[in-house]
C-alpha cells in the first residue's frame, strides 16, 4: 500500500508542476504599443503604431495622450490619438498624419495618459503599458 501511495503522490506532484509550467509560460496581462513608422505626409508626418491587447479584457475604446519632443529635448506638442477598439489578442494597426509635424523634427515620443480606456479595471491600460519602437526615434509609456 505504501508503494501505491507514492506513485500516486508523485503523479499528483508532476502534475502540480506542470500546471505550474504551463502557467509561467503565459504571457504577462499587457497592453502592448509598438511605434512602427514615421513617413513625410502631405499634412505633415504619417504615424503608424502597432497594437496588441494581452489584458484579460477587450478595449471598447481607448485613447493615448502622446507628448512629441523636438531636437532640443523639449515638449513641442502634447495631442490626444484615439485608438479605437483593441480586441483581446488581437494586433491592430492604427495610423494618424499630424498636420504642421516634420518627422525629422520629433526625437522621442512618450506616451503621457491614457485618458480613455473603456473596457478593462481603472488603470489597468496605464499599468499594462509596454511600449517599443521599430525605429530610431524612442518611444515610452
Amino acid at each position: 500500500m505504501t508503494g501505491r501511495f507514492a506513485a500516486v503522490a508523485a503523479g499528483m506532484a508532476l502534475a502540480v508542476s506542470s500546471v505550474c509550467q504551463a502557467q509561467e509560460a503565459q504571457p504577462a496581462a499587457s497592453l502592448d504599443v509598438e511605434l512602427n513608422a514615421l513617413a513625410p505626409s502631405q499634412k505633415g508626418c504619417m504615424m503608424t503604431f502597432v497594437a496588441l491587447n494581452r489584458l484579460p479584457a477587450a478595449i471598447n475604446k481607448i485613447s493615448f495622450e502622446l507628448a512629441f519632443f523636438n531636437d532640443k529635448n523639449a515638449v513641442d506638442r502634447i495631442t490626444v490619438l484615439g485608438f479605437r477598439d483593441l480586441p483581446q489578442g488581437k494586433k491592430r494597426v492604427r495610423q494618424f498624419d499630424m498636420p504642421n509635424v516634420k518627422c525629422e523634427s520629433v526625437t522621442r515620443i512618450l506616451i503621457n495618459d491614457t485618458p480613455v480606456c473603456d473596457g478593462p479595471a481603472a488603470g489597468e491600460c496605464m499599468k499594462a503599458l509596454v511600449t517599443r519602437s521599430q525605429i530610431s526615434v524612442p518611444f515610452e509609456g
